[in-house]
């Protein structure tokens, strides 16, 4: 059984898919690296973000400030992971302050995670129109 995904909830296993995928390609060029520690911050970011993506996705959160949050989470880690990775792989700068933007973005993605959860749900269960 497949648990039916709108498109938020698409967005975000999409984003899990490219961070799991660019993950393990940064461990394992890292590996054939002579200086691996820059793959490996890309493949711990990218692979530690991933599994978030997932379970944001899979859970299809109602939150509007968590789904505000998920999003910044993936969308910074994808532009961080991946400007990192082609500056070490490439040796190309691609806009110089996008990486501290895409880092903070991530932040900020997670610190609206904490503060849904802070703030919870507001509206009581009694509130909740009637379903016919």
């Amino acid at each position: 059984m497949s648990p039916h995904l709108d498109g938020f909830g698409c967005l975000m296993l999409l984003l899990a898919g490219l961070l799991g995928a660019g993950g393990v390609l940064a461990a394992a060029a890292g590996g054939h690296a002579g200086d691996d520690r820059v793959l490996g911050a890309v493949a711990v970011i990218a692979l530690t973000q991933a599994p978030a993506m997932l379970a944001f996705g899979l859970a299809s959160p109602a939150s509007r400030l968590l789904r505000v949050g998920a999003i910044a989470i993936g969308a910074g880690a994808c532009l961080f992971s991946g400007i990192l990775a082609a500056r070490q792989i490439l040796d190309v700068v691609i806009l110089p302050m996008l990486a501290p933007a895409s880092a903070t973005a991530t932040i900020v993605g997670w610190i609206l995670v904490a503060i849904a959860g802070l703030v919870g749900r507001r509206r009581p269960e009694a509130a909740a129109p009637a379903r016919r």
